[in-house]
């Protein structure tokens, strides 16, 4: 199965909800969506009077990620979100604008799996775990509220990328962050019970972990973390266009058997200026084109999730999706040569018409011959008895002139 989906509420989507953006997404013909977590509120605060003794997940106008009694040191727990709340208690919440409470999540997720559309959550794309002990835990957080944000709306994975490689050597850095990731992937792992797993995603910088040898890497190496692949910051990252299919089969591979589940794969166009140095544009105008991915999608049955990155979201959303129906029709083209030249054939030779004889056609223009009319009938209205069937009938004549009968005197005698 694949999927097709922007990243973010699309841009022809009149309310700026959450559930409006997925109602846009359906009503286009689209069953994806990367829901997008970027902007951070986070406000710590002591449970009210009127809060004690209620779970976390139960209040209204309040969003809480994290419950404890040390709001410095508290790991979100699946356990103390469930939990009544005490009044030595802690709350830490988040001000977002897509959702005001957990009853406004259960609508979204309700809504995504009503009308079908597959979610997956964006972390905040602000990470930096070898800056300050504040900036290493301000981006632990970050990637653990996401995860929660993911399961309360039903959504698969949680992305994010691992930031830049810290001093001294690049190997060292590596090693750190992949005990990071692991260590992110275990506990959401425990936290939603499996439901929400881990996604890294490379990066088109090469100051920035991501290429693509150290994400697979990372995923061999840590059990439960997805991979992504992302092509405009692989393209951005190696240089290349990817113009070929040749050149782009053995990339997806990789990714494909790296992956124990649906592909997750994120699309636009990208644009080079110099080393590390990129942006991303729409798929017409960017350096990497859809068309050899839509054809190999189509001559595989890869199950696989299309995100548009493109900064115009949906429209390259369908129209990624258009050219991988066209694909799909070309290759059905290819695949029963026979049928699509049978149809080809039904419509422009016409069905045989099958052919009129002498007979026919003068039978169909013979006129009717008159029954015979009595001799005492016709001799009451003072004409000639009734002729042979064989020989031609004359007009009879008028009541009055004893003259043929014509148009107008027909018309008279009716009057």
């Amino acid at each position: 199965m694949i999927r097709f989906g922007p990243a973010g509420i699309p841009l022809s989507c009149k309310g700026r909800t959450l559930r409006d953006g997925m109602a846009d997404v359906h009503h286009l013909g689209l069953t994806a969506m990367e829901v997008q977590f970027i902007k951070v509120n986070p406000l710590t605060r002591h449970a009210l009077d009127e809060e004690v003794g209620k779970s976390p997940r139960e209040l209204t106008q309040v969003l809480p990620v994290s419950v404890g009694t040390n709001p410095e040191k508290d790991i979100p727990s699946a356990e103390a979100l469930a939990s009544p709340l005490r009044r030595r208690d802690s709350i830490t919440a988040l001000t977002w604008s897509l959702a005001k409470d957990y009853a406004d999540l259960e609508q979204s997720r309700n809504l995504a799996r009503g009308l079908d559309v597959d979610l997956t959550l964006h972390a905040p794309y602000y990470v930096d775990f070898f800056g300050s002990a504040d900036a290493r835990e301000q981006s632990t957080r970050q990637i653990q509220w996401s995860g929660v944000l993911a399961h309360g709306l039903g959504a698969r994975l949680a992305v994010t990328h691992l930031g830049f490689y810290g001093p001294g050597q690049r190997e060292d850095s590596i090693q750190a962050l992949t005990e990071i990731a692991m260590d992110l992937s275990k506990w959401l792992s425990t936290f939603s019970k499996g439901k929400v797993r881990l996604a890294i995603e490379p990066s088109g910088h090469p100051d920035v972990f991501g290429s693509r040898e150290e994400v697979l890497d990372l995923v061999r190496r840590a059990r439960g973390i997805v991979p992504v692949l992302n092509l405009p910051h692989l393209a951005a990252r190696e240089r290349t266009s990817f113009e070929e299919a040749e050149e782009l089969e053995p990339v997806l591979k990789e990714f494909v058997r790296a992956t124990d589940g649906p592909l997750y794969l994120n699309f636009s166009g990208v644009e080079f200026y110099g080393p590390g140095e990129f942006r991303l544009t729409p798929i017409k105008r960017g350096l990497v084109r859809f068309d050899p991915l839509a054809e190999l999608l189509a001559e595989r049955d890869y199950d696989v999730t299309v995100i548009s990155s493109s900064p115009l979201l949906e429209h390259d959303a369908m129209y990624m999706k258009l050219l991988y129906e066209r694909a799909l029709t070309r290759r059905y083209s290819r695949l029963h040569p026979a049928a699509g030249g049978a149809r080809a054939s039904s419509k422009a030779v016409p069905p045989p018409v099958r052919p009129k004889t002498v007979a026919s056609v003068v039978g169909k223009f013979r006129p009717a011959v008159p029954a015979a009319r009595p001799v005492a009938e016709a001799k009451a209205r003072g004409s000639s008895p009734a002729r042979s069937s064989t020989t031609p009938r004359r007009p009879a004549a008028s009541r009055k002139g004893g003259k043929p009968a014509t148009h107008g005197g027909d018309r008279g005698r009716s009057r």
